[in-house]
């Protein structure tokens, strides 16, 4: 136990959970940008649904079914999905309930009749005197979006940082790797890997990332989306990347003081000299008690 009190210690001492946190930061900005070629191809990973920023996105995605034969063949379909943007409308509640002329020119501006905004409400939320209601706005074209490419389709982190919410991190990971991608220079992304390739040396990875090369591997496919991705320099141990990190998560947040192979036999002992203690205390009482009698 004394070991792992003073191994927990001189953890945090040599790496504080600023830094720890600074590294796994960076690792989730970057994460997109680090998967094994064939990863690409997922559309679990990467689809439209996943794109944080920036506005009209996110989006939300309607799948549309399309019969060939509606009236002899149900069997012969396609299925199509849409993409609408999330938009926030708030008013007050007696607007809401009364949809007065006011209410309509709300709905006039965004280009929807009430009727149409009644089918495509998602949420609805009292607050006070006023609703909130979350709803499908405009239609958006994610393939045909210049600004928009695989690696922006991906939300997922690398590593949580803890006490903050994982919407909030996979959020600011986007306004970032947007800008990385599309704001600033090629010079930015190209500092970002060299700082990734300093992390995977000071936590000793195996590694043959190139910050230069990966640079260019990046916008090649940023502008090239119709290419299948399966030539990015981007190789590193992954697995033991993920391990170390999973190993310093559990040292700083679940150290185990007791080790695994004693847990049983301290709990016996502990358990036990509880047991003869107790049973002692009831002798002497039970001799205290006798002879107060006598």
């Amino acid at each position: 136990m004394s070991y792992s009190f003073g191994f927990n210690a001189k953890l945090r001492t040599e790496l504080p959970e600023k830094d720890l946190n600074k590294d796994k930061t960076l690792l989730n900005v970057l994460q997109p940008f680090l998967y094994n070629y064939t990863s690409y191809s997922s559309e679990k990973l990467f689809n439209p649904k996943n794109i944080l920023y920036p506005k009209p996105y996110p989006v939300i995605e309607v799948i549309d079914t399309v019969y060939y034969e509606p009236d002899h063949n149900k069997d012969y379909f396609s299925t199509e999905s849409r993409y609408y943007s999330i938009d926030t409308l708030k008013m007050l509640s007696t607007d809401h309930k009364k949809l007065n002329n006011k209410a309509r020119s709300v709905f006039d501006v965004l280009g929807l009749d009430s009727g149409e905004l009644e089918k495509r409400i998602i949420s609805k939320k009292e607050i006070g005197d006023s609703t909130e209601i979350i709803f499908q706005g405009i239609e958006v074209h994610p393939e045909y979006d210049d600004k928009m490419c695989i690696f922006l389709e991906n939300n997922l982190l690398f590593f949580p940082l803890h006490k903050v919410p994982e919407r909030q991190q996979q959020y600011q990971n986007a306004v970032e790797r947007y800008n990385l991608l599309y704001k600033y220079s090629q010079d930015s992304l190209l500092s970002s890997f060299q700082k990734l390739d300093a992390l995977l040396k000071k936590y000793n990875i195996e590694t043959q990332i190139v910050p230069k090369d990966l640079t260019k591997d990046v916008f090649y496919y940023r502008d090239h989306k119709l290419e299948p991705l399966n030539g990015i320099r981007n190789t590193y141990e992954r697995n033991d990347l993920k391990d170390k990190f999973a190993t310093l998560d559990r040292l700083f947040y679940k150290p185990n003081y007791l080790h695994p192979s004693i847990t049983e036999i301290f709990i016996i002992a502990v358990t036990g000299v509880w047991l003869i203690l107790f049973l002692l205390y009831l002798i002497w009482n039970f001799r205290n008690r006798k002879l107060s009698f006598n």
